[in-house]
This record gives C-alpha cells, structure tokens and sequence, in this order.
C-alpha cells in the first residue's frame, strides 16, 4: 500500500504542475512573438536592476562595517536606500518603456522619487568615504551599484546625447566630492571609470533592447497592414468575380428586355420568346450569385495557389509553392483547390509556423497534392489541418469534398514540428497519366 503522506504529496505536486501550465498558457502561449520578447525583455530588465546593488553594495557594506559599530547606521541606511531604488526602479520600467515605445506619455516628475533617492545613495557613500570606514575599490563598487538602476529606467527617457552629458556632469561632481572627501588622483580616475562602466552598461542593457523592440514592433506591425492589405485584395477579388457573374448576364438581360418592348409595340410574337429567355438568363444569374456568394464555385486552383503564397507571406510565414497545376481536369483543380484554400487558412489559424511547402505533382494517375508546415503543436496533430468539425470546414469537410472526386485525405505529424497534409485524386481516363515535372510558379 502506498503510505497516505506519499499520496498527498503526489496530489500536491500534480496540483502545482497543473497551475504553472495553466499559467503558462495564460501568461505565454496566447501572447504573440512580439509581446513574449517584450515580457522577457522586462523580466531581464527586473532582474538587471536587481543584481548589481545585490552583489555590488550588499556584500561588501556588510563586510566593511561589521568592525566599526559606529558606521553601521550609515550602512545599513545605504543598503535600505539601494533596495528602495530598485523597487522605484522596477515600477517605472514599464511606463518609461511605453514612453520609448510611443504608446504612453510619462509624467514630467515620474523620475523624481528615482533622483531623490539616488541623491540620498551618494550623500550616504561620500559620507562614508569621508569617515575612512570604505576603501577605493570598494567605494566605486558601491557607486555603481546605486546608479545602475536609475540608469536603466532614465536611459528610456531622454535622448542619448541628454544622457550622455548629464553622466559626464555627474561624474565630475562625485569626482570633486569625493576628492575633498579622501583625497586622491587615483580616486578621481576610478570614480570617472566607475561612472563610465554605469552609463554605457544602462545604454547598452536598455537603450539598445529597447531599440530592439521599437524594431520588433514595426515589424509587426508592417506584418498586420500586409495582412490587411491581402484581405482587401481578396474582397476587390470576389467583387471581381460578381462583376464577372452580373456584368454579362445584366448586360444580356438589358438588351433583351428592350427588344421584347420594341416587338411587344409592333404586336410580334416573337417578345414573348425574348422574355421568356431574360427569365431564363435571370434564373441562371440567381444561381451564379448564391454560388459565389456562398463560395461553392469551382476553386481555380492556380489562383489559390498563388493567393496562398500570398497570403502566407504577408502573415510572416515563408511560403514555398512548387506545382503546375495546368492540363488537370476543372473538377480535380476545384477540389485541391480547396484543400489548398482550408489547409492555408489553418496553418494561420493553428501552430505557429514559419514556413510553409505547397506542392503538386502527378504519378500513378493521381494528382497528389502536399501542404507541409513546421508549426505543429506538442499537444495534438491537428495543428495546420484544422479541427474535425461539421459545417463543411476543416478535415472533415476536405474529405467530404474529396469524396466527391474519390479522392483521399491524409493529416498528421511528420516528424519533428512538421505537421504533413496529401490530398490525393484520381485522374480521369484519358488525363495525363506520367509523373510531371514541377515548377516553382513563385519565381
């Protein structure tokens, strides 16, 4: 029997795995490429801020003041100011990064608190210094400390060339005070190197990330106008295909309509036999429309092979299309033209591909048509294929289509993150029966 206490612990253990799943869905998986480098970004910013006065101020004002009593108030004083700047700190990482990022203002006087404390940091280390009770290295140890974290959030906020000068104009100050307070050239030195290292380590951690992600977020952004520019191209494309359908017939219908009136003037018969033709022409233009409308006309699939690509390239997915689909049959191409149509939508509605093979090919007297995409989940094979549902959509609804052809369907994972779909149809006698040699229609 297994004792009760291992049981609960079990329990225990299985609850917590499930919570961080659960967060990690919640916090990580719905978020966006963009929006995870984003939260990293952050959460090293934090973590930044948080090292130096950890390892940098902690340890050696511990140290150094154990064996003067007397001091040990300032040091300990100093040690409560470098953790409050770090909380301040990590508070303002994010509005100052909205302000760098356009999205936000940040208020005029966000940095004061950050400036009093970091005012109160270095009047607690020249006093200090000037009591003897820290030495050199030490002292620009600590000086570091407190300025890295007012670094990183003030670097957000102003131009380089601002920042740059006012750290020159801080160094000389700390420079000509703590050269009164101990005095020292090699001190004078050592305080503008510190200085240095604060001001180009907070520039390059923050400045260039943030640049990063300013670069990120375009990118983003240009990827969703592209995408958006595909949709209309599609609506401007279907409302081709209804002028296609309506001009004509309407045209017809016109023409006939006024002849019927110039013969039903002169009393001929023959205006009955017109009109009975512009009902007939207005049936049949009834039926053209539901069909586009409802999307049940014969899918051209060069058109959808080319819409696929893209469509995929202006989502940021690489898309490779290698095929020639001229010389099939209209109902095969109508047929794999869906597939094509399904299986490019759910590689951007499932996974998270970033690229994408579409190929076509003839051997055996079957049209074998392959969508191949590397963004298949670790939890289910239908990723990039779609969900079995009814209504006509994902796997079911292909295979329902291709049945009409007697064709085939086939889905799953190929290995890896490559998620494969082979739609295959047999060709009618007297189609092109030998393998034919494909062609990159994308060059």
């Amino acid at each position: 029997m297994v004792p009760l206490g291992t049981t609960a612990l079990r329990t225990g253990v299985r609850r917590v795995l499930e919570r961080l799943r659960g967060w990690q869905r919640r916090h990580w998986g719905e978020r966006s490429k963009a929006e995870r480098v984003e939260l990293q970004s952050v959460v090293t910013w934090n973590g930044t801020i948080w090292l130096f006065p950890l390892s940098w101020l902690l340890p050696p004002i511990t140290s150094g003041l154990v064996r003067h009593p007397a001091s040990l108030a300032l040091g300990v004083l100093l040690i409560a100011v470098g953790l409050l700047q770090c909380l301040v700190a990590c508070r303002l990482t994010r509005p100052a990064l909205d302000h760098y990022l356009g999205r936000s203002e940040l208020p005029a006087r966000a940095h004061r608190g950050a400036a009093l404390l970091l005012a109160l940091a270095l009047a607690l280390l020249v006093a200090l210094v000037a009591l003897g009770r820290l030495d050199g290295p030490t002292s620009r140890m600590v000086l570091g400390a407190v300025l890295v974290p007012f670094g990183m959030t003030y670097a957000f906020t102003v131009p380089v060339g601002v920042f740059l000068r006012r750290s020159a104009a801080l160094s000389a100050v700390l420079a000509g005070v703590l050269l009164l307070a101990h005095p020292s050239g090699l001190g004078v030195v050592a305080t503008a190197m510190a200085v240095a290292f604060a001001t180009a380590f907070t520039l390059l951690a923050a400045r260039c990330g943030a640049w990063t992600l300013a670069v990120l977020w375009e990118a983003e952004r240009g990827r969703e106008i592209q995408a958006r520019l595909a949709v209309a191209e599609e609506r401007l494309r279907f409302g081709r295909d209804l002028h296609d359908v309506l001009g004509r017939n309407l045209s017809v219908i016109s023409l006939k309509s006024e002849l019927a009136v110039q013969l039903a003037r002169r009393g001929q018969p023959e205006a009955v036999e017109q009109m009975i033709e512009v009902q007939r022409i207005a049936q049949e233009s009834q039926r053209e429309v539901r069909a586009v409308v409802r999307g049940y006309r014969e899918a051209d699939l060069g058109a959808e092979l080319a819409g696929a690509r893209g469509v995929l390239e202006a989502a940021g997915i690489e898309c490779e299309v290698r095929a020639e689909p001229a010389g099939l049959p209209a109902g095969v191409q109508s047929a794999l033209g869906w597939v094509v149509r399904e299986a490019t939508t759910n590689v951007l509605r499932h996974g998270d591909a970033r690229r994408c093979a579409v190929g076509l090919s003839v051997r055996e007297g079957r049209a074998v048509l392959t969508v191949e995409n590397d963004g298949a989940s670790a939890g289910g094979a239908d990723t990039g294929g779609g969900a079995d549902s009814g209504g006509g959509s994902g796997l079911a609804g292909l295979r329902e289509r291709l049945a009409v052809v007697a064709g085939t369907l086939t889905a799953g994972i190929a290995g890896g993150n490559r998620f494969r779909l082979v739609a295959e149809v047999p060709l009618p006698t007297g189609a092109p029966r030998e393998a034919r040699e494909v062609s990159d229609i994308t060059s």
